[in-house]
This record gives C-alpha cells, sequence and structure tokens, in this order.
C-alpha cells in the first residue's frame, strides 16, 4: 500500500487487520517511518500479507532515503520469487487541488510500479466517511478529474479507480476485488500441466524489481532513481534563485529585516546543502553509464510516465506540467 504522507495507508491497514490507530494517524504528516508487515489468515485458509510504506516527503526521512526503503524491500522479496497480487495506491479525495508533494508521490510510483504491473493496482481514495451531502457533487468531479488526467496513463494500463469508506468491509471488498480479478486473470492465462491454477502466478513484478534483479542495476541506475535526480536538479535550481533573491535582500541592509532575512538565508542555504548531498549519492558515474548502455540487458517492463496537472485555483483549469 502506498501513497502521500497522511492519505489513510495505515488506517486502511487497520481495517483489514482489525489493529487500532497509530499515534497522529490520519493527521497530514508522516506516521510510517518503515516498512511493515501485518499477516491475515483467514477461515478459508487463506494467508494474506500487507504491507505498509512509508511516502515521499516524510517527516522525518529525505525522499532517497524513503525510496531505498522501498527498493530494498522489493528486492528482497523478489529475489525469493515472491511478486505482488496488487498495489494500493491512497490519495486523499477531500483536497481540494494536487499539490506538489501529492504529484510527485504519484509520478515516482509510475516509474517505480511500470505498465506490466499496472493491471495490479487499485488507485484507492480515502476521506469519503467524511463527506458533507453539499460536497458530493464536487467530489464525483474530482474523481472524473483524477480519472481523466493525473491517472489516466495508469487506468489505460488497466489501473481502476476505487472508494473507500472508511469500514472494514469497505476494505475488505476493495482487497477480495483485485484478488478476484488478478486470480480470473491468471486462469486464463497460466494453468499448470494438471489444469489448477498456478497461484505464483497472479503476482507481477514491478518495473523497479526487474531493474534491480533481472537487469542488475543500481537504485541510481532505475527509472524512478533518475527520475528522483532530476527532481532534485528542479529543487536545486530553485533554491538557487531563492538564495539569491534572499542576498539581493540583504544587501539593501533595511535595519528592520535583516535579522529575519538572515534566518531565512541559514535555513534556505541548509536545505540546499541536504539536497546536494542526496543528489550526489544518486548521481551515476559516466563510466557506469557508458557500461549501462552497452549491457544490453533490458525489463519486460517499461516506466509510466504520468503527466501531471497543477490545479488553477483562480480558474478551475489545469496546467499540464510533465514530470521526468
Amino acid at each position: 500500500i502506498m501513497g502521500p504522507a497522511g492519505s489513510g495507508k495505515s488506517n486502511f491497514i487497520n481495517k483489514l487487520t482489525g489493529s487500532k490507530e497509530e499515534p497522529g494517524a490520519g493527521k497530514l504528516r508522516s506516521c510510517t517511518q518503515d516498512i511493515r508487515e501485518f499477516i491475515v489468515d483467514l477461515s478459508n485458509a487463506k494467508r494474506y500479507l500487507f504491507v505498509d510504506t512509508p511516502g515521499f516527503d516524510d517527516t522525518y526521512r529525505s525522499d532517497r532515503d524513503i525510496l531505498r526503503i522501498i527498493a530494498d524491500w522489493l528486492e528482497r522479496k523478489y529475489r525469493k520469487d515472491v511478486k505482488l497480487t496488487g498495489i494500493i495506491y491512497a490519495h486523499r479525495i477531500s483536497d481540494n487541488r494536487m499539490s506538489g508533494s501529492v504529484c510527485k508521490n504519484l509520478a515516482l510510483f509510475g516509474q517505480l510500479c511500470g505498465d506490466e504491473a499496472a493491471q495490479c493496482v487499485r488507485l484507492v481514495t480515502t476521506m469519503w466517511d467524511n463527506q458533507k451531502p453539499e460536497n458530493t457533487e464536487i467530489w464525483r468531479k474530482r474523481v472524473s478529474q483524477l480519472e481523466g488526467t493525473f491517472w489516466k496513463p495508469l487506468i489505460s494500463l488497466g489501473a481502476r479507480h476505487e472508494q473507500f469508506f472508511n469500514t472494514r468491509e469497505s476494505a475488505w471488498n476493495i482487497v477480495n476485488g483485485l484478488v478476484h480479478t488478478r486470480t480470473s486473470l491468471a486462469q486464463r492465462q497460466s494453468m499448470d500441466a494438471t489444469g489448477e491454477l498456478d497461484e505464483a502466478s497472479t503476482g507481477k513484478a514491478l518495473l523497479i524489481q526487474e531493474e534491480m534483479v533481472k537487469a542488475q542495476r543500481k537504485l541510481n541506475e532505475t527509472s524512478v532513481g533518475r527520475a528522483l535526480y532530476c527532481r532534485f536538479q528542479m529543487v536545486l535550481s530553485e533554491q538557487k534563485k531563492t538564495l539569491k533573491q534572499l542576498l539581493d535582500a540583504l544587501a539593501e541592509k533595511d535595519p528592520n529585516a535583516v535579522e529575519q532575512l538572515q534566518a531565512e538565508y541559514n535555513r534556505a542555504e541548509a536545505e540546499m546543502q541536504k539536497v546536494m548531498k542526496d543528489m550526489e549519492g544518486m548521481k551515476i558515474p559516466l563510466r557506469r553509464r557508458i557500461a549501462l548502455f552497452f549491457s544490453g540487458k533490458k525489463t519486460y517492463s517499461v516506466r509510466v510516465r504520468i503527466v501531471t496537472y497543477c490545479w488553477h485555483m483562480m480558474t478551475g483549469g489545469y496546467h499540464s506540467v510533465r514530470s521526468n
């Protein structure tokens, strides 16, 4: 289960497992800081493993650290021939705009997932239990906008939208529907010699798993790793502009503003140093780039390029911004 911080990932798992809510859950800050696994054994001899993941823009960790945590877990599972039956991506339907953080999470998710696994994705909108009658039509329009713009690349590859009403029944309906769809598809595509379903065939490898195991790439050499590096470059460019503006303001020597501007400058400089450190860790040396070019190792999947849209609050329209 993936999605931005505060989108309801942990709450969704709590409803599935009957666990109690973590302190701070439901607020727009990080609740999950590491990968957490939850095993549920059902009476029909079925065992489910649900995995809670931290979102990018985590309160306590950098995006590079979060990607490393998720990638390490996925790589370990894939090397043990464990594939994911489904991926649930949570999104707050109560949000009246697509923030930069939410767009970034979605874009990186597309790069990490790839086209082959998109059919295993359920784009789950949360917070429907907070809906007021007067907001019904507004929220329905948001769903249509999400399906027609932000989520369109994933939906065109087989992903589906589901609504979560913050109940155990609603959570299990989403999971059971996903498992049933995957099982039915596998029955048509992959039957063993005895005519019985090979249950391992219901799972799909994510693009990042193929890249790190089959193609033997390092994390910074994967599609999502390169996308994150490009985003670091964009952030660094903006931070340099901010520092220049602050320096120009300090040069005016306004005694009433010097102390405040100096504090802002120090904070911006510290943030820039942090981004530069993260960039250095994601950089691919030239010699390695040449080796990758001639390696000939390919993946079955390709990345999903999400075209994100910035919500124009003044006119209600969209500005398209292609993600890296």
